[in-house]
């Protein structure tokens, strides 16, 4: 085999094992406004799309991506809020509870703030910045243009340069709903066919916080986990998703995907096959949103890198 031929096949099987490996977090923030998001890794690319949800076909993703283990919570906002004069408003059921009564707009700012605090790019365009005369955090976003770097002509809304993001309508789906053990779907995001049991608060397998639950859990303790090991996928707080409610991300002030279900309705909110949308400046105290990322690829590439050359050592 030649050296070149050696080095993509481990660069792919790298990247395999990689995100086959447990969840790790990001580290946000400085001093007393310092926070943690903890990621799962979805690998598995270029797994089946799923046909018997909404939208449909839904769940196909070609590439390694990651996704929060948790809903974003009113902590994470408050502290992002002190060190970037966001000006998100929110709920304030407690610091450790999902943060809700954020609007898309302010998901994306926070978002942005998650790039630019670590000198990535902002993954959604917006004409004022904070501390700009005229800065709104809920304003609604701009299309990217092709003038611009990181354009994407396949997605209008999100930055190809981007770290971190609100998960796609797919990304969303396969991490709740996609076995990559099996290559099957489920109907809930615990990995099952059979509704979850409701539950206040916990993290027992097959449970979510849903049926005339009093308010939403912590984020760590709302319910079972996914296959791929997210939680609270289903029940708690529905989540936003970054895409426009047709599919096609092409206007700043479209509907965007809701889905998930929340701490008070019953199990038919949380299937596969239900969808909502939200306007992208509306705001509900029983919506939420968790967010997504890529791998830095100089990270990727560097342990690539010494595979082979640990390899090529072996060799020799």
């Amino acid at each position: 085999m030649k050296t070149t031929n050696l080095f993509a096949t481990l660069l792919v099987a790298l990247a395999a094992n990689i995100f086959s490996a447990p969840a790790w977090g990001d580290t946000f923030g400085s001093g007393l406004n310092t926070f943690n998001i903890d990621f799962v890794n979805i690998g598995n690319p270029g797994n089946a799309a799923d046909t018997t949800g909404d939208p449909n076909p839904a769940g196909k993703v070609d590439y390694f991506y990651r996704i929060g283990t948790y809903e974003i919570s009113e902590d994470m906002i408050t502290k992002a809020n002190t060190l970037g004069g966001l000006g998100i408003t929110k709920d304030a059921r407690g610091a450790d509870k999902p943060a809700t009564s954020v609007c898309w707009d302010e998901a994306a700012r926070f978002v942005n703030w998650l790039n630019t605090s670590k000198g990535f790019s902002p993954a959604y365009k917006f004409a004022q910045q904070p501390g700009d005369n005229g800065y709104f955090a809920d304003a609604f976003i701009q299309l990217w243009t092709p003038s611009d770097a990181g354009y994407n002509p396949n997605n209008l809304y999100r930055n190809s340069q981007a770290h971190y993001f609100l998960p796609s309508v797919d990304e969303w789906y396969k991490a709740a709903f996609y076995d990559p053990a099996s290559g099957m779907y489920y109907d809930y995001p615990t990995g099952s066919n059979s509704a979850p049991t409701p539950v206040a608060s916990g993290t027992a397998t097959g449970t979510a916080v849903y049926g005339a639950q009093t308010g939403p859990a912590n984020i760590t303790l709302a319910g079972g986990l996914s296959p791929y090991g997210t939680m609270g996928q289903g029940g708690n707080v529905y989540e936003r998703d970054e895409t426009d409610y047709d599919l096609v991300n092409d206007s700043s002030t479209s509907d965007r995907g809701v889905r998930g279900g929340y701490w008070s309705n019953d199990q038919s909110n949380m299937v596969a096959q239900i969808r909502g949308a939200g306007i992208g400046t509306s705001t509900s105290n029983f919506i939420g949103f968790r967010v997504a990322s890529v791998p830095e690829p100089s990270s990727l590439l560097l342990a690539a890198m010494a595979s082979v050359g640990l390899l090529l050592r072996i060799k020799r």
